[in-house]
């Protein structure tokens, strides 16, 4: 896979196999869309500019600066400089070996991100919205055992199970970085109320599917999400969503704060430091 990106300008502010989720508002002031243009790269304008719509335009630069500035705060250096180019399945790393791994989507009003080291993983949101036919999609798109546990809802269940599975499949996809390679119907997912969102299973060329992790991710109302990567469960922290407004701020106040308890934590084991004897040694056992 080809990545993008730069060499880390210091140390990256993710701890070892944690995973951090960011939603962000696509609404922002005219002020906050010019800052947010300002890191993307001549090509990701000139992408933004052939959409035909002011709204779209706007979801993209908001969408594709937030990406850009939350990957600055990681790796501990300006947005703008940050190469951004696409794997062959069109999915986006980081080039000169980066650990840090990540993946994004945007939905409606919202964009989410999901950030973690040494690996892939995927990410879906959506909006939740009626369909006219929820059924004649899984028909097409799911395998055979989640269209029928999708007819087996009362009909107003149906939707959100829906969006339940596509999500999960989505994350799962996109995880493996294959893109439309990947049939969604050779593999299932969890997506009945109340049973926690799993893979349950893969065709066998694929792998194992005891190996994968798939965590639901409620967001905000209206939303709802998945994340997938192969590993382990790591620890997640799922940020509150924010406006595209106030994220620069967020973060900058996220630094200070780290600062200052780094700054605690060194001033403390200089202090333990101080009050040791020179000649203190441990006692034998």
């Amino acid at each position: 896979m080809d990545e993008f990106g730069i060499r880390e300008a210091g140390p990256i502010r993710l701890g070892w196999r944690e995973v951090q989720i960011w939603g962000v508002w696509l609404t922002a002031s005219d002020a906050a869309l010019a800052d947010f243009r300002s890191t993307l790269s001549f090509e990701e304008r000139r992408r933004a500019e052939r959409f035909r719509f002011e709204n779209l335009r706007r979801s993209y630069t908001l969408s594709r600066g937030g990406l850009r500035i939350l990957l600055g705060h990681y790796l501990g250096c300006p947005p703008n400089e940050i190469e951004l180019t696409c794997g062959p399945k069109g999915k986006p790393a980081l080039r000169n070996s980066s650990r840090i791994r990540f993946n994004a989507s945007h939905s409606g009003e919202m964009a989410l991100y999901a950030f973690t080291v040494g690996c892939e993983l995927g990410v879906d949101v959506e909006q939740l919205r009626k369909l006219d036919d929820p059924e004649s999609i899984a028909a097409r798109f799911f395998s055979t055992a989640e269209a029928a546990e999708l007819r087996s809802l009362k009909p107003d269940d149906r939707g959100s199970a829906f969006f339940r599975c596509w999500t999960r499949k989505e994350a799962y996809v996109k995880a493996i970085g294959d893109g439309l390679a990947i049939p969604l119907n050779r593999f299932q997912v969890t997506l009945l109320p109340g049973i926690p969102a799993r893979v349950v299973q893969i065709a066998s060329e694929m792998g194992i599917a005891a190996d994968w992790t798939l965590d639901h991710l409620e967001l905000a109302p209206g939303y709802l999400g998945a994340l997938a990567y192969r590993d382990s469960r790591r620890p997640t922290a799922i940020q509150p969503t924010v406006r595209a407004d106030v994220l620069r701020d967020i973060l900058e106040a996220k630094n200070r704060n780290q600062e200052v308890n780094s700054g605690c934590h060194k001033r403390s084991a200089n202090v333990e430091e101080s009050c040791k004897s020179p000649g203190d040694k441990p006692i034998p056992g």
